[in-house]
């Protein structure tokens, strides 16, 4: 019983290591991003392309109130998984970051700089008592002079840069799927391409064009963009053509 109330103990204070070093409040947030819909980041030659996954759970919702990628600047993007909440709550954070580095300097925040900005302050929601930790993990994506960037953020307040990357629901296989089938010379085309069929591969067949959301960056005019779902529906299109050939 002695054992169970310390490790209730534990469990209860962010502020408190377990005997093997653990922080068991920021090992829950992680899991509060497992159990949100996935979402995938990806860097190509010429840009940088989001995609998430908002399948709502009734049909009655309106599916433009599930906003799973923001615009933070003109090339800037986030995509979210996790606490929609709390991801508002970071997006605004970022969007302040961004405003304050144009109106102090007259210049656009570097993607890194403004990751570091935001993993700082998840992070002192790892160390501040009568807190919580966010309960969500972000993709920042844009570009820095003229190069695309591509950023995790973890509810530790600890940020990875990726090349390509899953956060939420199914990331195991999500990953694994673009492990096997990224190419660092493809095009912002084929990205979404990849994206798209990256979020289908814990299902039984495609996304629905209406059941994701894309954006890209890309490095020609450097501004984020929404991919419309017409389009979505023309690349499902050619991917169910391409998998019938196979």
């Amino acid at each position: 019983m002695q054992g169970q109330s310390q490790q209730q103990a534990y469990d209860r204070g962010i502020t408190i290591f377990s005997p093997d070093g653990r922080l068991y409040q920021v090992e829950y947030a992680r899991e509060a991003v497992k159990r949100g819909t996935a979402s995938v980041g990806l860097r190509t030659p010429d840009g940088v392309v989001l995609a998430a996954n908002r399948q709502v759970s009734s049909s009655l919702m309106e599916r433009s109130s599930v906003e799973k990628i923001h615009t933070v600047d003109d090339h800037v993007g986030i995509a979210s998984a996790g606490h929609v909440a709390d991801a508002r709550q970071l997006v605004d954070l970022a969007r302040r970051r961004a405003q304050g580095e144009q109106l102090r300097y007259g210049q656009r925040i570097g993607v890194e700089t403004l990751t570091r900005a935001v993993t700082d302050h998840i992070q002192e929601y790892t160390q501040t008592g009568g807190a919580r930790p966010f309960g969500v993990a972000l993709l920042v994506g844009g570009i820095d002079d003229g190069e695309p960037r591509l950023f995790e953020t973890d509810p530790s307040g600890t940020d990875y840069e990726w090349q390509a990357a899953a956060i939420g629901g199914d990331r195991d296989v999500i990953q694994g799927y673009l492990e096997e089938h990224y190419r660092p010379d493809s095009d912002v085309d084929g990205g979404i391409e990849l994206a798209v069929s990256a979020l289908s591969a814990p299902e039984d067949g495609l996304v629905a064009p209406e059941d994701v959301d894309v954006a890209t960056i890309t490095t020609d005019d450097e501004s984020f963009r929404s991919v419309s779902e017409d389009r979505l529906e023309s690349i499902l299109a050619d991917i169910d053509e391409e998998v019938a050939d196979e």
